[in-house]
């Protein structure tokens, strides 16, 4: 693992009126935070356990980290991933040396797999976020925020399942009561969101996002419990500002980011974050965003771009 850069954006600051600082973890070992949870999770695990192997579901990143970690520790590792994770990702972890398994839509699907599997074989399942040792290896984020800029008046963190910001909240709330932790999900599949809004957890239909990294369709009993103690709001977005934010990040700050890691970016540009003159940091959780979708996103922007420019010069064209 690496402690990844925390910088200013000064193009998100003149935006938005708050000084907006990003942390990369999209240049995390593997490009994406995961590691952090899973390494510490594989370190926790006894030799009996290291010998039957580990089995994790995931939609991308979970399935990288845990990979990666246990080539590491030399042991087998078997990843239940969805049929729509993005190819890249399913590469990348096969290139660790582990076996991955597709199944389903979203995660909720391939983690019913996994658990299929696990009963089978025997192994450790590897929680991508509904683990104490996930979550405090996630929770790393926030020590190293507090170590480098103790500063800081909020931070803005996606939600999945809940592991990342559970960690974080529990860090930041210890440390330093005062930060304010606010969680953003893609509206289309706010499972978190709804479960706060109902006092309790509930279950959302699959639904694609672009954001395929928090597409899950019910929170963790543990991490929801810690959301509700320590998370002071948990805000949406659309999957137009997703795009918007990943298009930004690419053009402003030179930042591959997927989604998932967008959808901080994505709150503040559009107004679901209000603190004006503030320090606030988004974790830009990942980078592993299919080259494709990306082109897309890339084509579908400059075209739009290069409308609004015409529009403009036939305007003054016309004035003239």
């Amino acid at each position: 693992m690496r402690k990844t850069e925390l910088a200013k954006s000064y193009s998100l600051t003149q935006l938005t009126g708050m000084n907006v600082f990003l942390k990369a973890e999209n240049r995390q070992k593997t490009n994406a935070f995961k590691l952090r949870g899973a390494y510490n999770k594989i370190a926790s695990l006894t030799e009996e356990e290291r010998k039957r192997g580990v089995i994790a579901s995931s939609a991308g990143n979970h399935a990288q980290g845990v990979a990666y970690a246990a080539k590491v520790f030399g042991i087998n590792a078997t990843i239940c991933m969805p049929e729509t994770a993005p190819k890249t990702k399913v590469e990348s972890t096969k290139s660790y040396g582990a076996t991955v398994v597709q199944y389903g839509l979203v995660y909720d699907d391939c983690y019913q797999k996994a658990v299929e599997i696990q009963k089978e074989t025997g192994a450790t399942f590897v929680h991508p976020f509904n683990d104490p040792y996930v979550i405090a290896g996630q929770g790393t984020i926030g020590l190293e925020i507090l170590d480098e800029f103790s500063d800081v008046d909020a931070i803005v963190v996606p939600i999945g399942g809940g592991g990342i910001i559970s960690g974080i909240a529990i860090a930041m709330k210890h440390i330093k009561p005062s930060i304010k932790v606010i969680g953003v999900q893609a509206e289309v599949i706010a499972s978190t969101r709804a479960s706060l809004d109902a006092g309790k957890i509930v279950t959302l239909p699959g639904v694609k996002s672009l954001a395929d990294g928090i597409s899950v369709k019910t929170p963790g009993d543990v991490t929801f419990d810690i959301i509700q103690k320590y998370v002071d709001d948990v805000v949406t977005v659309s999957e137009d500002e997703i795009e918007d934010a990943i298009y930004r990040l690419l053009q402003k700050s030179k930042l591959v980011v997927e989604g998932a890691g967008a959808t901080t970016a994505a709150a503040v540009i559009n107004g679901k974050v209000n603190m004006s003159g503030k320090n606030v940091v988004c974790v830009l959780t990942g980078g592993n965003i299919d080259p494709m979708v990306l082109a897309n996103i890339i084509q579908k922007r400059m075209h739009s771009y290069r409308f609004i420019c015409s529009f403009f010069n036939i305007c003054v064209e016309k004035n003239e």
